[in-house]
């Protein structure tokens, strides 16, 4: 009768169990953005350099470091990387520059060339590769711009609504930008011409702080404490409630796992986007969440603002 009654209390134990990091990253900085390829990590941080880790020895093992700028009051800092992004060999760095201002960095064959300066004076606030030669920028003012890195000119700029720019994310094969602001809804534009093409509305009903798609499938983080996940496809959304605001989210490349932050101890909730069921609760991070980043259908990076990266895996 003992026994049974101590197994009885150690399932229980297990059901509520808040699972650990397998693996963790220690960073220059604390971390704004993450990106993955080939067994290394990009850490962007806000000392000024992007940090490559190889996965399995967990080491950094190169920098990526843009120069100081002189602050408003005159003196020298680190300038904050806000995003990092990869198409072949080339790695794109947003970051800091004067007077508030941002610059666009581009590293490929260890030299770093500066392809946007701040004197042009846009605010940006997100960054990502199109193709090789384009690049696409969201902006602070909720406007999205196309970039021609060679002719260094602008291809496209419109305004994408009146409402306080969150984030974005493009679709897999890059043809669409799905862009979430302060007004909950989202909006999907076609990247070659700036088309808008759809909206996502409803469901969130304050800002939308992060944004994810992989397959189809798209997940929003919300100030609402509202986890949505939208298929487009089948014209379907449903969403989860959460103890807190929600300021992380990642899917899987199937589509099929969620991951978001999920109360004020900086756990992350995942669970199957398909059968609404919980997968498990992820902790040990030392500040709440700002990136989820899954590489596969079962292992995961969790990035806060902080220099610890934890990577988790779902058992």
């Amino acid at each position: 009768m003992l026994k049974q009654l101590l197994i009885f209390v150690m399932l229980l134990c297990n059901l509520g169990a808040i699972e650990k990091p397998q693996a963790q990253f220690i960073a220059s900085g604390s971390v704004t953005d993450l990106h993955y390829k080939d067994k290394k990590l990009y850490a962007a941080t806000d000392a000024g350099s992007v940090d490559i880790f190889d996965v399995d020895s967990r080491k950094i093992i190169e920098k990526i470091k843009v120069s100081q700028i002189t602050d408003f009051m005159g003196d020298v800092i680190d300038s904050k990387i806000y995003s990092v992004d990869l198409i072949a060999e080339k790695v794109l760095l947003l970051s800091q520059g004067k007077k508030g201002a941002r610059r666009i960095h581009i590293y490929e064959n260890a030299t770093l060339k500066l392809v946007l300066p701040d004197t042009k004076r846009l605010f940006i606030a997100k960054a990502r590769f199109l193709d090789k030669n384009t690049i696409i920028l969201g902006l602070l003012s909720n406007e999205i711009i196309s970039y021609d890195i060679q002719k260094q000119k602008q291809n496209y700029r419109i305004q994408i609504s009146q409402s306080k720019f969150s984030n974005f994310v493009l679709s897999e094969d890059k043809k669409e930008i799905i862009i979430a602001d302060e007004s909950g809804n989202l909006k999907i534009h076609d990247t070659s011409s700036g088309t808008f093409k759809n909206e996502l509305s409803g469901k969130n009903l304050d800002n939308v702080f992060a944004v994810d798609t992989k397959n189809g499938i798209i997940a929003t983080a919300g100030q609402d404490r509202r986890v949505v996940i939208y298929t487009p496809e089948s014209h379907s959304a449903y969403f989860k409630t959460s103890s807190f605001l929600i300021y992380g989210v990642g899917l899987s490349p199937s589509g099929k796992i969620v991951g978001y932050s999920s109360d004020e101890q900086n756990n992350i909730s995942v669970f199957n986007t398909i059968t609404k069921k919980d997968l498990g609760v992820y902790g040990n991070n030392k500040m709440t969440a700002t990136y989820i980043l899954f590489i596969n259908e079962n292992e995961f990076f969790v990035a806060t603002d902080n220099t610890t990266i934890n990577q988790f895996k779902i058992k």
